[in-house]
This record gives C-alpha cells, structure tokens and sequence, in this order.
C-alpha cells in the first residue's frame, strides 16, 4: 500500500492580496501525489483561489478594511480578542483536517494554535520582521506628518518608537499568556514571524545580516500575477517604460505630481489605479490607465516600476531585474524600500513629502549611469519554490522527533 501523502493546511490570511496570493503560489508548486493539499482563505477572496483547483476552506479573518483603518491610524493590527478568535477558528480547521504540516501567511494566530495541537508550522513571511534583522523604525507617513517639521516628528518617533512596538505586541502577548505559552519578551518581530520554520519571502542578497538555518530560509521572491493581457493598448511614442501602481495601500493622491513628473522626463506610463478614485487630469496619450494591470506582464516590458514601496510588487520588478522607486507610506514599506535602497537597486520617497524637485531628483538618482539597473539585474533570479517540498519533509521529521 503506498504511503498516505503529506497533509497540508494552508492558512492565507485575508489582512492583503499578498497574504492570500502569496500561500496560493506555493500551494500550486507542490506536487499533488505527495501531497494533499487543503487551502483556508477568507470567503472574500475566491475569486483568485476558485480557479486554483485545490480543496478550499473558509477561514475567519478579520474584515480588510479594518486592517487597513488599523494601519492608517498605528493601532494593534489585531486585538486581543480577534486574535482569540482566531485561535478558536484555527483550532476548528485543524480538528477538523488533520494536518501533517500547518502554513500560514501572517496568521499570527499560529503560533499559538498550531502549537497547541503540536502541529509542524510554517510562515511565509518578510525578511525586515527577523529578529535577526536591526528594528531601526522609521516615521510612517500619518495624517499629522505632512504640516509638521519631518527631522523634528523623527527624532521624537525615535523616542516612542520603542514603547509603541510594545503596545502592538501587547495582543500577542495577552494571547500567548492566556494558553500558557511563554512571552516573547514583547519584541513585536517573534510576534509577526515565530514558527518552526521561518520562510522569508524577499532576497537573500537584501539581508545579509540573516543566515540560513534550519528553522530560518529564503524561499525568494513570490509575487501572484493575473495572466498577460492581449487588449492592452500601450502609450505613443518612444521612450521607456514605466509600470505604476500604488497597490490597495498607497497614496493615489501622490499621482497628481508624480505622473506629470515621468511624462516630463520621458517615460510612457501604464497606470493601475487598483480601482481607487484618482486626481483630475490623469491620462493623456503617453498614460494609459487601467483599474488592473498583470503586474508580471508589465515588469517584463518596463525600463521602471513605481509602487508603494511594498514587497508584493518590488519582489515582482526584481523578479525581471527592473529597478523600483518606492513611494512609502506605512511602516512594512519603509523596511522594504529601505534595505532596497541601502542594496542601490531602487529609490525611496516619503508619501507625506512628494514634490516635482524630489521626484525629479529620484528619477535622476535612478536612470543616471545605469546603476541602479545593473544592481536590480543581479535580483533577477527566480525564486526557490522547489525547495519547498525539501523544507516540508524536513520540518514534519523535526516534528517527529520532538
């Protein structure tokens, strides 16, 4: 008789796009005769899992909106009791499933659940979160942070940066205590990414300052795309390329100065609003403007993507060695785009501080002598999702063991 095949639970957490799309990449690689695979997502976000054919479950997730609100305003992104919640939703699944191995995309509530039901976990998650990684915080752009003086709101954000990530962590740290389980010492980057095995989902060359172990690995960039488009109608003209997107969390406001900006230097813009309401006046023969764009469509044919700065989209240009600028607005982007910029392969700007002389200074900074192209080019590899099934089997054994 051959043996039963892996069992595994996947958790896609319904807080972004990425955070289903990224789990429902992986789902996809692994081999459906080793593995039975079972995918949990928000009922909200069929319409991208419907066609993946594996065997769907909802999940309880928190409403986006109240993610997003949370973020916007530096709260908690989860209360104490929707992380309970959680708990209590995760711990149905798997009575239910009876996984061999759990994976989750910032499902914080795994590590509790899964270790409850001594269920091997495995998170995707992002490399800046590494408690390996320096915590050296940036000011998020905030509603307040346009009228004040920005080395003035740094530096006392630097003071209260170390008490307010203590306060996000304070969730997590009420949920853990309440099952018994020991305290992370209230470093909010265990709460975002504690696991058996953490798989980072960015560069390796991005974060040196993280080595490769056996419960910490790259699994490189995994960025979901719909597929090429054959009705596009791309802009007149000559000129490069630029893809712009400010994804479900930038600023499309940023677009009044920004779009003028690329038309000036040269650029012909294929736009995605994400649906969002953009500034009057966008458009003209060298923009088009779609609600929805394949991103991997159009990094393959741009000379520059401009997004907000999140690793979903700068994982998908360095995926086709095309250099970024980064318009930042929350505190995820800023990590990203900073180790990006410290690496020369892309250009960050403040969301609260765009102007035509910063835009224009960035677009200089990343179009003279080529260097931040030939620096994107060396990010251009495919990502390691073979090594999937290898880290599986491995971390199921260590489960074994234990």
């Amino acid at each position: 008789m051959p043996p039963h095949p892996c069992r595994i639970l996947f958790f896609a957490e319904g807080a972004t796009l990425a955070h289903v799309a990224r789990p429902l990449v992986l789902a996809r690689q692994l081999d459906i005769t080793a593995f039975e695979i079972l995918f949990a997502r928000p009922s909200g976000f069929r319409w991208l899992t419907g066609d993946s054919g594996l065997a769907e479950l909802d999940l309880d997730c928190q409403d986006a909106a109240i993610f997003a609100r949370r973020l916007d305003r530096g709260l908690p992104l989860y209360d104490f009791p929707t992380l309970d919640r959680y708990v209590q939703a995760d711990l149905a699944l798997i009575d239910q499933v009876n996984p061999d191995v759990g994976i989750g995309d910032f499902r914080l509530s795994l590590s509790v659940s899964a270790r409850l039901r001594k269920v091997p976990y495995i998170t995707i998650c992002d490399a800046y979160w590494s408690p390996e990684s320096a915590l050296t915080p940036m000011l998020p752009a905030m509603s307040f942070t346009p009228y004040v003086p920005l080395s003035l709101a740094s530096a006392l954000f630097r003071r209260v940066a170390p008490l307010a990530f203590r306060i996000h962590a304070l969730p997590m740290e009420r949920l853990r205590r309440r099952y018994g389980l020991p305290s992370f010492g209230h470093d909010l980057r265990y709460g975002y990414t504690d696991a058996d095995l953490r798989l980072f989902a960015n560069s390796p060359a991005l974060f040196p300052e993280i080595r490769r172990t056996a419960t910490a690995d790259f699994v490189g960039p995994i960025a979901w795309s719909p597929l090429d488009r054959q009705d596009l109608a791309f802009p007149e003209g000559d000129g490069p390329l630029a893809y712009v997107t400010m994804g479900s969390s930038g600023d499309p406001q940023v677009l009044a100065t920004l779009i003028p900006s690329l038309e000036q230097a040269g650029f012909r813009i294929m736009l995605a609003s994400a649906g969002k309401r953009l500034p009057v006046g966008i458009g003209s023969s060298r923009t088009r403007v779609y609600d929805f764009l394949p991103g991997d469509q159009m990094c393959r044919q741009a000379q520059l993507v401009v997004c907000n700065g999140g690793s979903p989209t700068t994982n998908q240009a360095f995926t086709h060695g095309v250099p970024v600028l980064g318009i930042a607005r929350n505190m995820d982007q800023f990590l990203n785009m900073r180790a990006i910029e410290r690496y020369g392969a892309g250009v960050m700007l403040r969301s609260d501080r765009v102007d035509y002389a910063r835009i224009d200074a960035a677009l200089a900074r990343l179009t003279r002598d080529g260097a931040c192209f030939r620096r994107a080019q060396t990010l251009a590899f495919p990502n390691d999702l073979d090594s999937l099934e290898m880290h599986i089997s491995a971390v199921r054994k260590m489960a074994r063991q234990a």
